[in-house]
């Protein structure tokens, strides 16, 4: 059976040159499913707002709405461990709203640690959450809770000074104390080099293979949305083919009086 997944362990895989899977995930049959999959780590990301509730981006999506996702998830009791996702102006606003949202997720959602998107610029806002012994997944690179400052989602850290920035970053996030940090959109390259400096692992996200895990959405991966392709994503099944099948045949079945049959009425 498999054992429950702390971050001792995810740091172990580092330690061990082991990859870590981890895949976002929204709701409960999703999470039971996953768990049984070899997953490391599941995480409720912002992104429910745009594959779930149909948002342009994740900028959007509430305390109440990662709360109510957390808890659906952390009912499904995973083995994996749990990360939810602090959203846009859960904690950029002061340090005691940062510290209660991030006690909310724990308490109220269920969650086993959280992630917050940004560099040097909120190491204190980690140290004071690591202070409240929850654990922090940092978030560097393409930051989508700042694709309006970006542009838009455009590959980060391409020129040497912003890789050396990003690589800053990342050893300010380690020093701050969060346990593991995700690197989204940046050149492979780069993701090798943080990926090197750092004792803790890195989660690559369109970062490159040499980082010390990966994690995508689950949504792109089952081919469930198609807003985005992004270059990194890669799709593993067709669920929307699946999916349309089933309900075509149910809406022909019920048209042509062919259901509900016999065996599926009461006597």
């Amino acid at each position: 059976m498999k054992k429950k997944i702390t971050i001792l362990d995810v740091q172990k895989m580092k330690d061990n040159g082991e990859k870590i899977a981890m895949l976002t995930c929204y709701d409960y049959p999703s999470a039971r499913i996953m768990d049984e999959c070899g997953l490391d780590i599941l995480l409720v990301g912002d992104s429910v707002g745009v594959v779930v509730s149909g948002c342009d981006n994740t900028l959007p999506v509430t305390m109440e709405e990662i709360i109510y996702h957390t808890r659906a998830v952390a009912r499904a009791k995973p083995k994996s461990l749990l990360v939810a996702d602090m959203p846009f102006l859960s904690y950029q606003t002061d340090l005691r709203e940062a510290r209660l949202n991030a006690g909310r997720l724990v308490r109220d959602g269920g969650a086993e640690a959280v992630k917050l998107e940004g560099g040097e610029n909120f190491t204190d806002c980690i140290k004071a959450i690591v202070d409240m012994d929850i654990p922090v997944m940092a978030h560097i690179g393409l930051t989508p809770q700042s694709i309006h400052r970006m542009g838009g989602y455009r590959v980060q850290g391409k020129s040497e000074e912003a890789g050396e920035k990003l690589l800053a970053d990342a050893v300010a996030i380690q020093r701050a104390g969060a346990f593991s940090v995700v690197l989204e959109g940046i050149p492979r390259t780069l993701g090798r080099q943080i990926t090197a400096e750092l004792s803790i692992p890195t989660i690559g996200i369109g970062a490159g293979e040499y980082c010390d895990g990966q994690v995508l959405v689950i949504h792109d991966i089952l081919g469930l949305c198609e807003k985005y392709s992004p270059k990194f994503v890669k799709r593993y099944a067709d669920v929307k083919a699946v999916m349309s099948e089933a309900v075509r045949r149910y809406a022909a079945e019920v048209k042509a009086g062919e259901f509900p049959a016999e065996e599926h009425s009461f006597s």
